[in-house]
């Protein structure tokens, strides 16, 4: 599966999801939900955090899954 690059436009830990803005600007952004996040913890992402993911595309748009936060 390919990976992208991208940075967090928001994410809401309260409601468990938010949006990643791709680097490649003709991909657009992709939804995110706090199962999708690779890390230990409580999962969430604060916005600017740069991190890599992969993609697909269901009926309601573009969606990002195995996200890593790029340190």
């Amino acid at each position: 599966m390919t990976r992208l690059k991208g940075i967090v436009k928001w994410f809401s830990p309260e409601n468990g999801f938010g949006f990643i803005k791709a680097e490649s600007k003709e991909t657009g952004d992709f939804f995110v939900g706090y199962s999708s996040i690779q890390a230990d913890g409580f999962k969430t992402l604060k916005r600017g955090q740069k991190v890599e993911f992969e993609f697909e595309k269901d009926e309601r748009g573009n969606v990002a899954r195995n996200v890593v936060i790029i340190k």
